[in-house]
């Protein structure tokens, strides 16, 4: 996951919320720092995804394959 589907996706499910989410939220498996935090600290995006998804409950049909951009038809 590039960051930049990491933040497509974090948009995508948290909408209006998401900077909140990234920013307020503690993810323990990043030692309780926010998303933004743990990102800017090296962690790869779709670690810190996954964290955030399991802190939220995000349900498990929603957390893989999201962020990516569909296709371009020929």
């Amino acid at each position: 996951m590039r960051r930049s589907e990491f933040d497509r996706a974090v948009s995508d499910e948290f909408g209006a919320r998401a900077s909140t989410v990234t920013g307020d939220l503690v993810l323990s498996a990043f030692g309780d720092r926010s998303a933004r935090d743990a990102l800017s600290a090296g962690a790869d995006p779709r670690d810190v995804w996954l964290a955030l998804c399991a802190e939220m409950d995000v349900p498990a049909e929603r957390r893989y394959g999201v962020g990516r951009r569909d296709p371009k038809k020929p």
